[in-house]
């Protein structure tokens, strides 16, 4: 594995032996295919078990438990509100207009206390979807289970206007949620240029992973981000093996007016195992359409081509599935369908969330800081920290700080490199710590997955392996 240190050349390293360093011999630590498997070998004393306050259950059609929303520790219930200090964004922003948005420096003002590994975890706020759909034995039915997932995902963006963090290289995320949410994930930024992030989330029935990227749009009264890279989600028991594409984001009103979000677009849903298909439409803002804002639609079809369910419901609010009695063949207008039921429905935002960045539970909790994490994890980073706190000022000089020592790191990859090819020699390329590239299974293309390495380590704690990209 190939370290970046900010004070030495390219470094090689290696993943010292589990068994060093483990209190009680270290006999478990090899064992990291399953979630349930890894132990953690350092003094932990287990909080008393409470349930999470102000929160509702994910179905509205009494399928789900509370039980998802129990956990193990105190987490916390607030984080200090958003300081008062506007900034004019257009006056920014006019200069970015036809430029890739992501190479832009911008200051924390325009920031919400998140990176983006932990926005692109926060995905999963709604794992009890998931969880459901693993108990379904027709592949259809599962099928509109994991659609109602993937628009569950977009809940958060209506009020969450603030920008996350760009992620340094090198820089990453881990949420271990097992024991009440069942579910952990490990996420990492893999790449500066382009800027790409690699996610893994594994939970007691279910696998997902996807590589994130994205291309910016930037038009003066609007921003579009397009979603680059694949989704994947498999189920362990029947292995059905399903991949989506996120659909486009839009924020409007960047010259003058409130800020708000609009996602559109077109996503596909397919399974790999089975060969069933979902096409949902997630249809754009008009000020002269009469359907509802923000509503989605789509039809469950077979292997076949059959029509078996019927989606409705709006990105924001709710998901609701109806089975296909009959098919004239007549296109939406022609299904006779069976009763609807309620896939998900959204929770609604803690008390005072307009005063901390429209923060849910889950997003108020995940930078809350944690022993025992990677040096790089997020919640480490200081400018982001700094800004949390309210501190903004100091914030965005360690963001420069921050950002001139990953410049410098490069510069010295780059210059590496240069000397290689004077010399004849193949150059090193920079590798992730904890994912590697493979072939997908599904497209044939290169794509980053989890290399089973970041629960071994976390349980020794050994970060020997990890870069120096903080101050």
């Amino acid at each position: 594995m190939i370290a970046v240190s900010d004070n030495k050349p390219v470094t090689m390293h290696r993943f010292a032996d589990c068994t060093d360093g483990c209190p009680d011999g270290g006999g478990h630590c090899d064992a990291d295919g399953s979630p349930n498997m890894a132990r953690v070998c350092i003094n932990t004393t287990p909080s008393p078990i409470i349930s999470l306050e102000n929160q509702k259950p994910a179905y509205c059609d009494g399928i789900g438990s509370d039980s998802a929303l129990t956990t193990h520790r105190n987490r916390r219930k607030q984080i200090p509100e958003k300081p008062n200090m506007s900034l004019n964004l257009w006056n920014f922003m006019k200069n970015a207009i036809g430029k890739e948005l992501s190479k832009i420096p911008m200051p924390v003002n325009f920031n919400e206390p998140l990176s983006m590994l932990q926005r692109i975890m926060e995905e999963m706020e709604y794992s009890e979807i998931l969880d459901q759909a693993a108990r379904c034995t027709d592949s259809t039915e599962q099928m509109a289970w994991v659609a109602a997932f993937t628009v569950s995902s977009y809940a958060t963006t209506v009020y969450r206007v603030g920008k996350p963090f760009n992620p340094l290289l090198g820089e990453t995320y881990e949420f271990d949620r097992m024991e009440d949410l069942g579910w952990r994930g490990i996420s990492e930024q893999v790449s500066h240029h382009p800027p790409m992030l690699a996610t893994h989330v594994d939970g007691r029935e279910w696998t997902t992973w996807q590589e994130f990227t994205m291309t910016t749009k930037f038009r003066g009264k609007y921003l579009q981000i397009i979603p680059m890279g694949i989704a994947h989600l498999v189920f362990h028991k029947s292995g059905n093996h399903y991949t989506w594409r996120k659909v486009t984001t839009t924020v409007n009103n960047i010259i003058m007016g409130k800020l708000w979000m609009d996602n559109h677009g077109e996503m596909d849903i397919a399974n790999y195992t089975t060969g069933d298909k979902c096409h949902l439409k997630y249809y754009p803002h008009s000020y002269f359409s009469n359907d509802n804002p923000r509503k989605v639609s789509g039809v469950v079809k077979n292997s076949q081509g059959n029509a078996k369910w019927v989606l409705n419901g709006s990105w924001d609010q709710k998901m609701e599935a109806a089975p296909v009695i009959h098919d004239s063949g007549k296109g939406k207008s022609g299904y006779e369908t069976g009763s609807h039921k309620c896939l998900w429905n959204v929770r609604p935002l803690p008390p005072g969330a307009e005063k901390i960045y429209f923060f849910s539970q889950l997003a108020i909790e995940m930078n809350e800081p944690e022993p025992g994490v990677a040096p790089t994890d997020s919640r480490n980073r200081p400018d982001q920290r700094l800004m949390e706190e309210g501190n903004w000022d100091e914030a965005n000089r360690v963001k420069v700080r921050l950002e001139e020592k990953q410049r410098e790191v490069r510069k010295r990859w780059e210059a590496e490199a240069e000397k290689a090819k004077l010399e004849g020699r193949e150059c090193p390329q920079y590798e992730p710590t904890w994912f590697k590239k493979e072939e997908d299974i599904t497209t044939g293309a290169p794509i980053y997955t989890y290399n089973k390495q970041y629960w071994k380590c976390k349980a020794c704690q050994d970060w020997s392996m990890c870069p120096d990209i903080f101050l």
